[in-house]
C-alpha cells in the first residue's frame, strides 16, 4: 500500500498534507459498504429474535448495534483514506451552517429518537394515545419518526419530537393493569341493588375481565341523575390484551350490560322529544288541538312577564 501511495499518478487529491490514492478510496468504500451490510444483517437478526421474545431491551440492543456499526464503518473509512478526523474541524463551521439551515429538523428528530430509546418511558409494544387524537401500538422508533399501528392495521408515522414535547397517554406502561368506565342509564324507580348485582355478574362473565383482587375490583357506581333516568358506570379492570383494543372491550361490556338489563326486566329509558305547538293552520291553543283532532288535557296560563326595556 505504501508503494502505491508513492506513485504520483495514483494520488487523486490531498486533504491537507495527506494524499488520497485510488487504493485508499477503494478500500474505504469497501469498508463502508461492509459496515452497512453488516448493520442490516444484525438488525434483521435482532428484529427476528425480538419478535419471538417480545423484549423491549432487545430493541435497544438492535438500535445501538445498528448505529454503532454504521458509525464505526464510517470512522474506519476515513482512517483508511488517511484522513485524521481532527482535520475535518476546518469544515465544522460550514457543517454547522448546513445543520442550522437545512438539517436542524432531522438532527432534532434523531436526537429525540435516541432519547425515547434510552429513556424507556415509551417502548416498542406500548399502546399509546396521542394528544391530538389517534392511538395504537408502537411498532418502531426510527431515526426520524416512530411508527404506530392502530387497531385497523393502519400505520401512523409520528415525529419523534412530538412524542417528547406533547402529552402522550400510555395505556400499557410497564404492563400495569388499567381500569375503564362504561356508562349506562336505567329508568327512574328501578331497584338500584338489582342493577348492581345484574351488571356485576354480566361483567365477570366477559372472558377478559380480571378477577377481583385487593383494590382492583369490578364495581357499579351511581354517578348522577339524568333527564331520563339514573346514570350508572361499570368500572372494570380488563386484561392487558383487551386494553390494547379499547373499542372492542367497550363494545363487549356494553353488549353484556344490555343483555343483563333485559334478562332482569330493567327498563332502559328511550329518547323522548316534546313538541310544543304554538300555531297550526292559523289557529292557536284549543282551536289548534281541535284542528288536529286532539283534546286539550291541561290548560296552563302563563302570567304576563315584563320585559325590561320594552314599553
Amino acid at each position: 500500500m505504501e508503494e502505491l501511495d508513492r506513485i504520483p499518478g495514483l494520488v487523486l487529491f490531498s486533504v491537507g498534507r495527506t494524499p488520497v490514492t485510488v487504493g485508499s478510496v477503494v478500500a474505504a468504500l469497501a469498508v463502508a459498504v461492509a459496515a452497512f451490510v453488516l448493520a442490516g444483517i444484525v438488525q434483521a437478526a435482532l428484529a427476528r429474535l425480538r419478535g419471538r421474545r417480545n423484549s423491549a431491551s432487545l430493541y435497544i440492543v438492535e438500535k445501538v448495534s445498528t448505529y454503532g456499526l454504521v458509525i464505526a464503518g464510517l470512522v474506519a473509512s476515513f482512517t483508511m483514506l488517511g484522513i485524521n478526523l481532527t482535520s475535518i474541524a476546518v469544515f465544522a463551521g460550514a457543517l454547522g451552517v448546513g445543520v442550522g439551515l437545512g438539517l436542524q429538523g432531522i438532527v432534532k428528530e434523531f436526537v429525540s429518537g435516541l432519547v425515547l430509546i434510552f429513556e424507556g418511558a415509551l417502548q416498542v409494544g406500548d399502546y399509546i394515545e396521542l394528544e391530538r387524537g389517534g392511538r395504537g401500538e408502537i411498532k418502531e422508533i426510527g431515526a426520524r419518526a416512530s411508527r404506530i399501528r392502530n387497531n385497523d392495521n393502519v400505520d401512523i408515522l409520528v415525529p419523534n419530537s412530538k412524542l417528547i414535547e406533547e402529552r402522550v397517554t400510555s395505556w400499557t406502561f410497564k404492563g400495569a393493569p388499567r381500569r375503564i368506565h362504561v356508562p349506562f342509564t336505567v329508568a327512574y324507580g328501578t331497584d338500584k341493588t338489582l342493577v348492581r348485582e345484574a351488571v356485576l355478574a354480566a361483567a365477570h362473565q366477559v372472558p377478559f375481565t380480571m378477577p377481583d383482587e385487593g383494590d382492583r375490583k369490578t364495581q357499579v357506581w351511581l354517578v348522577g341523575f339524568g333527564d331520563k333516568g339514573l346514570l350508572f358506570e361499570l368500572v372494570v379492570w380488563p386484561e392487558l390484551a383487551a386494553v390494547k383494543r379499547p373499542n372492542a372491550a367497550f363494545a363487549a361490556y356494553t353488549w353484556a350490560i344490555d343483555d343483563a338489563l333485559a334478562d332482569h326486566g330493567i327498563e332502559v329509558p328511550l329518547p323522548q322529544m316534546d313538541l310544543h305547538l304554538r300555531k297550526v293552520f292559523e289557529r292557536e291553543g284549543e282551536a289548534a288541538l281541535k284542528a288536529l283532532g286532539l283534546k286539550e288535557t291541561r290548560t296552563t296560563e302563563r302570567p304576563a312577564t315584563a320585559h325590561p326595556g320594552v314599553n
